[in-house]
């Protein structure tokens, strides 16, 4: 801690030999000693607007904070949370689901995740950048607004409602005797392709398989997200300075020079942020969807590959009454998300200067 002196914050006359305070500094003083009393002014004047952070507040704690109390059942043996009867164990779980009876399944998840998570996120974050450079060639507000309504309305459907309809376009069969009920796309790859092999038996299809279901989950994810996403980059297009532009056109530049050297510089930071953000949530599989496009039978064809950390412990805590393990698989999860978020802002601080915190 440093060590001040009055030189740090008076003003020393040789004449008289006194020391006297500048107004900035007297103007700083007041201001901190009347701290607190403005603060409370502040909110009093503002009191509806702080009214309004209680359900936030109270959605925070109980949703939030108070189901941390749970994680300590992934450091206890038992097979209730709730259970007043458990036994430290300390780190039992974790040992088990990374070199015990549950690594294998565990582990297996674990990649599922990642690479539906990683191919997401290649896929879908440069998306709605392109959808907001495309918005802004648009020059008649009345179509870009009819083009910004349509890409935005998945975002407002349910996930009961993309999944239904995502298995209605690639189911296979449903009436193996007329071949009738198979959906539109996967009737139209079977002729393309040549082979009915994509939709001959009830149960199968391009949805219901391991090749192809990777493939389905990430592309209804871009059609759900990319449209309601680009609201972000759109905002950040749009404030670029029109005489950046303008100077771009005088030395010559093109439409695509113009976004080359103009729009993407612009929003660098903003791309930057986000992207941070999305490394972020990168291993936060929701359960739902994939619940949703998966048969009821545990052992249906696509389970190699659908099987995420959070269906797994899901199946774990619920069936197998091993909520310890499920437990520590989460938080394993989450702490490898959050390093991924950590490392990511640290190595875009020094690369470009710009960072989320």
């Amino acid at each position: 801690m440093f060590k001040l002196k009055c030189d740090d914050f008076l003003i020393y006359d040789e004449a008289t030999g006194t020391y006297s305070m500048p107004e900035e500094q007297k103007v700083r003083d007041e201001t901190e000693k009347n701290r607190w009393k403005t603060t409370g002014w502040t909110i009093l004047k503002d009191w509806r607007l702080y009214i309004m952070l209680v359900p936030m507040i109270f959605v925070y704690i109980c949703w939030k904070y108070l189901p941390m109390y749970e994680l300590t059942a992934a450091f206890k043996y038992g097979t209730q949370i709730t259970s007043a009867e458990r036994d430290w164990v300390g780190l039992a779980a974790f040992v088990n689901i990374f070199a015990g009876a549950n690594a294998e399944t565990f582990w297996r998840a674990f990649r599922n995740t990642f690479i539906i998570s990683f191919y997401g996120l290649l896929f879908g974050f440069p998306t709605p950048i392109i959808l907001a450079l495309f918005f802004n060639e648009v020059k008649s507000n009345v179509v870009r607004s009819i083009m910004q309504v349509c890409v935005y309305l998945p975002k407002f459907l349910s996930t009961v409602v993309v999944t239904s309809l995502t298995i209605v376009l690639f189911r296979g069969y449903t009436n193996t005797i007329d071949q009738s009920g198979a959906g539109v796309i996967s009737q139209l790859l079977g002729k393309i392709s040549g082979s009915e092999v994509l939709h001959t038996r009830i149960g199968t299809g391009l949805i219901y398989s391991s090749e192809y279901f990777r493939a389905i989950y990430i592309i209804t994810g871009i059609w759900e997200h990319a449209g309601y996403d680009s609201i972000v980059f759109f905002a950040a297009v749009i404030a670029v300075s029109p005489t950046s532009y303008e100077a771009a056109q005088i030395d010559g530049a093109g439409k695509m020079a113009q976004m080359r050297y103009v729009v993407i510089p612009s929003i660098l930071s903003t791309v930057i942020i986000m992207l941070i953000m999305k490394i972020g949530s990168l291993l936060s599989v929701g359960y739902e969807k994939i619940y949703l496009l998966s048969p009821t039978d545990s052992h249906y064809a696509n389970y190699n590959v659908a099987d995420v950390v959070s269906t797994w412990s899901n199946y774990l805590g619920k069936y197998e009454y091993d909520q310890g393990y499920a437990i520590a698989g989460e938080m394993v999860n989450n702490l490898i998300g959050m390093i991924l978020v950590i490392g990511a802002n640290t190595i875009a601080r020094k690369v470009s200067d710009v960072s989320l915190y």
